[in-house]
């Protein structure tokens, strides 16, 4: 069986070369969350921090999965492969497999009552304008109170005090189940998983019909069944391999004040309040790894996890789009705050790639409100390359197109609130641009539309010719 662990990951990528380990002294409320972005922005590196200012025996992870090389280390496929293989095991599913508390290095440690204390966990204040730390790599395990089928998803976490955190619910799978926990005036029992391997956290990003139970997804990302074990103070199960696990509830009633919080779209999600988090125990391994997942400002593993799911979707979604598209690649922008996507297809007709953009900016997300669709010779992860398909492809007037007062992103905060409603429904303008060669007829007249690479480009070979 595969490693699941978060620390496996961790300990692939150093390996390989795509991580930094700081053994000097950092402050997870100070400047942990700017030197995890900066490596990363600078030297493309992950981070490992194992000297934590007041927090004796933690490590803190940080970007561990913000591009596509170090998912597929995470996956363990080559990086071409990613996304198709994703697409591939996502219609999959593998059972996840009990195992006792004995057998969970997740259950080492186990805090009950006062002993619970969320204040001892090294959770990063994150963006400037935080009012204080966040947990931000939690994914919350809960059950239909009817089915009892298991629901993953990842929520946002102000810690409040030593027992209690917010608790951001979109409106999703999530709200649905604790609607129902509300109309019984029960709380919700929720089991918050902090620190899992890349598939689980994928697998609780996707977006997936109801009912469908995420560690099923995960399990069939891995080819093994995730290893779960039994909750101490809930009837929930978690991963057995889980750097760390908070038990609570989720209250039935009652809101309290949360935010602003630098969210994935880059900006601040606006200051409101939102459902309130109990805690009633903590489990974690005796050397526990904190998962530090950066938000805000791109490009964090935020971003990351979202872009990747939605790029396995639109792969999918659009090979069914005119009886399949010549599509080679899909690249969700998370330096545009996930809000824009950029498609690499092969046209057989005229007009075929605005089919393509018009289903991109219909799927099952709704992030992207930008589809750009370019030629099979350029690279649609260069944005050099994108930027001047822009200029010397498109004709304004015949290749963009402007789709008014549609459903947006909650998060994109130029857009519109619909009236008498919260931040969460938003509508505004979508955005096609057929950055494409156009149709000129004639083979030869395609040349004033082709890049112009130095002669023999793709015959060359720099190693040839380094010392």
């Amino acid at each position: 069986m595969r490693d699941q662990s978060l620390r496996g990951h961790v300990a692939n990528l150093e390996q390989q070369g795509e991580l930094i380990r700081f053994d000097t002294e950092t402050d997870p409320h100070e400047n942990l969350s700017a030197l995890g972005w900066k490596t990363y922005d600078t030297l493309g590196k992950s981070s490992l921090f194992t000297n934590l200012k007041g927090f004796p025996g933690w490590t803190v992870c940080n970007q561990i999965v913000t591009d596509r090389r170090k998912w597929a280390i995470a996956i363990g496929v080559d990086e071409a492969e990613l996304i198709p293989t994703l697409v591939e095991r996502i219609r999959g599913e593998v059972e996840p497999v009990m195992v006792d508390a004995a057998d969970a290095p997740v259950k080492e440690i186990i805090l009950l009552g006062k002993d619970a204390d969320l204040t001892k966990i090294p959770a990063m204040w994150t963006s400037e304008k935080d009012p204080s730390p966040y947990i931000a790599s939690g994914m919350a395990v809960i059950k239909d109170p009817d089915t009892g089928i298991r629901n993953v998803s990842i929520h946002r976490q102000q810690i409040q005090g030593p027992d209690q955190t917010g608790f951001l619910i979109c409106p999703r799978h999530a709200l649905r189940i604790y609607g129902m926990y509300q109309k019984r005036n029960e709380p919700m029992p929720a089991a918050m998983v902090i620190g899992a391997h890349p598939a689980i956290y994928y697998a609780s990003a996707f977006t997936s019909s109801y009912g469908l139970d995420e560690f099923n997804i995960a399990g069939s990302l891995l080819g093994d069944p995730i290893r779960l074990v039994k909750c101490e103070t809930i009837d929930l199960e978690v991963p057995a391999d889980a750097e760390l696990v908070i038990e609570g509830e989720i209250l039935p009633e009652g809101m309290v004040p949360e935010g602003p919080f630098g969210e994935a779209s880059g900006t601040y999600a606006m200051e409101g309040s939102t459902e309130i988090f109990r805690v009633k125990a903590i489990t974690h391994r005796k050397d526990p790894m904190f998962y530090g997942m950066q938000c805000g400002a791109p490009m964090t593993d935020t971003q990351s996890i979202t872009a990747t799911c939605i790029e396995t979707v639109l792969m999918d979604h659009l090979r069914n789009v005119e009886g399949g598209l010549d599509l080679l690649d899909v690249r969700v922008l998370g330096i545009a705050g996930l809000m824009a996507v950029v498609l690499k297809l092969r046209p057989r007709v005229e007009g075929q790639a605005k089919t393509a953009l018009m289903a991109a900016l219909s799927s099952p997300y709704l992030h992207p409100k930008m589809a750009i669709a370019v030629d099979e010779d350029i690279d649609a992860s260069d944005m050099r390359q994108v930027f001047w398909s822009l200029t010397t492809r498109v004709h304004a007037a015949r290749d963009v197109v402007i789709i008014p007062q549609t459903r947006i992103w909650s998060l994109d905060n130029v857009s519109d609130i619909v009236p008498g409603m919260s931040p969460m429904y938003r509508i505004g303008g979508k955005t096609m641009i057929d950055a494409t060669k156009p149709s000129v007829g004639r083979a030869e007249e395609q040349d004033r539309f082709t890049m112009a690479m130095p002669k023999n480009y793709n015959d060359v070979d720099l190693k040839d010719f380094l010392p």
